[in-house]
């Protein structure tokens, strides 16, 4: 009979945030979640419809995608109380491949976004795995709010036709405006659909000032009220959702044409870039109001695997709300099992009484949107970058340009290269300066800052402010011999002040070998202060490191101090590297 024992082997729970979450559940939350995941049914069910809608596909795949994504985000998603689904923010990037793709017919559209899902979501697990979490800080504040300006401003063009009551077949802002206004001239704007939607977008507005009231609700239940009691659909017109089809998503792969599969690749890596980086500075927020910690990467896979389900499951891609995440909040949430609650309470909703919503008019619902759509929108901040970096401010008003005028998928592209400009400029050229010693201040200090500092007779301190890399190679050697030009007395040393620089690459290695070489053949030495060990590193694995080997000193003051003992000056104390001010020459 064999000894061996039975080992039972548990779940990583690291990797199952949900199952850690259970396992440490308190009895006491629990009313406060299910009260919570009511009052959030309540504000999920109008804005999953008029999300869908307004993204190209039938109001009923937004509620799919209110569902499963909210499950899914239970299981796998790190934070404790954001709430994941539909966003105003994905309507442009998802109508900007539905519409052109889908040619009016439901089912196509619905394929095309949920296969956009399906590749937001591998690319979020696969980055996630990767620990790629860092990867949305390319954007930046000002080129994110010109990003969600632009975003702002294409759904609110989209939406102010239904608004009125007709539609528009115009494409791009301009023939869009001009469509708009040519309708209402034209005498097609539909009275009481208006009227129905002006009083739903103002009821929204005014009921924001109270917070703890479902203002939503409110306002499309009396909407809907109003049409059904006064037959307002056949007796006006007015748009209304219809009939829902009853019962819960099924699995589905998508079905999407080889012609369309480039496009829905780049607008699913649109959605994911997009949906992580807000999804991350709301996590990040709520988390530090709960005193936790969320890892980006678990925050990228969970992510990731919401909108892998939702995708299966006949859904549209899906985001964290920042409109929706408060109202669990308020509402007393003290973990996932908020959205879990709304999910099944949607889900019964679909299942026994779908019917609820068939006289929910469609203007209503894009007065939601336009609601969220104006959320987006960030005027204050932009005054204050306007003020204090003009150049940032002219960034975030290139990358509006960009998404207003070309679309969303490709103003996102716009906002990822100027990011990465961004990123580099500071990089591609630094602040240098030359140091000198400053009367009664401590240390070494830029000369052009303090125009009295006396510089070290025949010595020149450099300091560079950047890595050193391909990009700004030349520059510093440019900047090193425009120093040695410039020094008042014939120069025998630099020193480069290098604790700023904390990489080296190939091409500035090179740079470096070549640039001592030139200052060798001047009789000029090249040392270095201050660098880093895995500078160093680097730089030995280069074979520059025995070049330099008795060149590197830990300190600028020891640095001066060797340099002292070589090339004595008179009336020096340089005990502790502190050069009295009678031992070196003025700065002219």
């Amino acid at each position: 009979m064999s000894n061996a024992k039975l080992v039972t082997v548990q779940p990583d729970s690291s990797w199952l945030p949900g199952l850690q979450t259970l396992r440490g559940y308190q009895r006491a939350w629990l009313r406060h979640d299910l009260a919570a995941g009511l009052v959030l049914t309540a504000m999920l069910v109008p804005v999953g419809v008029a999300y869908a809608q307004a993204a190209g596909v039938p109001g009923i795949y937004g509620l799919y995608a209110t569902i499963v994504p909210l499950l899914a985000y239970a299981v796998f998603g790190p934070s404790r109380i954001l709430v994941l689904g539909p966003d105003s923010a994905l309507v442009a990037v998802i109508l900007a491949v539905v519409a052109p793709l889908s040619g009016g017919d439901p089912d196509r559209a619905i394929a095309l976004a949920s296969g956009m899902a399906i590749v937001a979501g591998l690319a979020g697990i696969a980055a996630g795995l990767a620990r790629l979490g860092f990867i949305t800080e390319l954007l930046s504040k000002p080129i994110r709010y010109g990003y969600m300006n632009g975003i702002a401003l294409t759904v609110l063009l989209s939406q102010c036709p239904k608004l009125l009551g007709f539609s528009t077949g115009a494409d791009g802002p301009l023939r869009q405006v001009e469509a708009i206004v040519q309708g209402v001239l034209d005498g097609k704007t539909n009275g009481p659909a208006l009227a129905v939607g002006g009083c739903v977008l103002v009821g929204i507005l005014a009921l924001r000032r109270h917070p703890r009231l479902p203002g939503m609700l409110i306002a499309v239940a009396a909407a809907t009220i109003v049409v059904d009691v006064f037959d307002l659909d056949t007796r006006a017109g007015v748009p209304v959702v219809g009939a829902l089809p009853q019962g819960l998503p099924a699995f589905r792969l998508p079905a999407i044409a080889m012609e369309n599969l480039r496009d829905v690749v780049v607008g699913g890596l649109t959605v994911a870039l997009v949906a992580f980086a807000d999804t991350s500075v709301l996590s990040r927020t709520y988390a530090a109001r709960l005193n936790t910690r969320v890892d980006a990467n678990r925050e990228m896979l969970g992510l990731g695997i919401a909108n892998l389900a939702t995708g299966l499951f006949q859904g549209i891609p899906v985001s964290s709300s920042a409109s929706r995440t408060p109202v669990a909040e308020a509402a007393g949430a003290r973990t996932q099992l908020t959205g879990v609650v709304a999910a099944l309470a949607i889900a019964v909703l679909l299942v026994a009484a779908p019917q609820l919503l068939e006289d929910l008019p469609t203007t209503a619902l894009a007065a939601v949107v336009i609601c969220s759509a104006l959320s987006l929108v960030e005027i204050t901040d932009l005054r204050r970058i306007w003020r204090i970096q003009r150049w940032e401010f002219w960034l975030s008003m290139a990358c509006f340009a960009g998404v207003v005028m070309l679309g969303a998928v490709q103003g996102i592209a716009i906002a990822v290269v100027l990011a990465v400009i961004e990123f580099l400029w500071d990089g591609w050229r630094p602040h240098s300066a030359v140091l000198g010693r400053v009367d009664h201040v401590k240390g070494y200090h830029d000369i052009t800052r303090y125009p009295d500092a006396s510089v070290i007779p025949g010595l020149v301190l450099f300091r560079w402010d950047a890595p050193l890399f391909f990009a700004n190679a030349e520059l510093f050697s440019d900047k090193v011999l425009a120093a040695v030009a410039a020094a008042p007395q014939l120069v025998r040393c630099v020193v480069v002040a290098a604790e700023p620089v904390t990489s080296v690459d190939v091409t500035a290695a090179d740079m470096l070998a070549e640039l001592d070489d030139n200052l060798m053949k001047q009789g000029i030495e090249l040392w270095f202060a201050e660098m880093k060990d895995p500078v160093k590193d680097k730089l030995k694995r280069f074979g520059l490191y025995t070049q330099f080997r008795a060149d590197f000193h830990a300190t600028l003051g020891e640095a001066v101090k060797a340099y002292l003992r070589r090339h004595p000056v008179d009336w020096v104390d340089w005990e502790d590297g502190q050069v009295e001010p009678a031992a070196v020459a003025p700065n002219r």
